[in-house]
């Protein structure tokens, strides 16, 4: 019996300690999975929203150059070739006269839904260049326009910061309107 009850008390221990290493293994595994989910999730979900960004901007982009480019040029040579005042120029304008970031936004939406000559911030150019015509935007794009304009830096064309400097003496108002204070 010593010999059958050492097999017996042998073979047991094997089995524990093989269904040990099995439950550990499986232990660890499930450990180690979880983690890599973890890691794969964050990893998946970071690039996400930074694609999306980028569409927006891109789309933004997209509207500001296709809408108001056409008026507000930024290839002309000169002042003299331009129909419409330079985005840069409005940019500044509006930055000036609004506090906010969304009282630029909506500033810029009222203008461009419905333009009027008593309501313009920008006096010289509605006397150069008259009133901007009514366009048909959508709300949604003049917010995405407004957005984009705000948010970044807009091109100018060549000539117009010696233009500024010369027509604002770097305090932002025309010649016109400082001529009457």
């Amino acid at each position: 019996m010593d010999d059958n009850g050492t097999k017996k008390n042998s073979l047991k221990t094997i089995l524990v300690m093989r269904l040990n290493i099995i439950i550990i293994s499986l232990l660890s595994f499930i450990l180690i999975s979880c983690n890599h989910t973890k890691e794969m999730t964050v990893s998946k979900t970071e690039p996400i929203a930074i694609n999306e960004t980028k569409i927006e901007q891109t789309e933004s982009y997209l509207l500001f150059k296709n809408n108001c480019y056409a008026c507000h040029s930024v290839t002309s040579k000169w002042h003299d070739e331009i129909i419409a005042p330079p985005m840069a120029a409005i940019k500044r304008r509006y930055q000036m006269s609004t506090e906010t970031r969304n009282d630029f936004i909506e500033a810029i939406v009222k203008w461009a839904k419905d333009p009027k000559e008593e309501n313009a911030l920008m006096y010289g150019a509605v006397q150069q260049f008259k009133v901007m015509p009514k366009q048909a935007f959508y709300e949604e794009d003049l917010l995405k326009i407004a957005t984009y304009i705000y948010d970044n830096d807009i091109e100018q064309p060549d000539w117009f910061g010696a233009h500024f400097k010369e027509q604002h003496g770097g305090k932002g108002m025309g010649k016109r309107r400082m001529r009457g204070m």
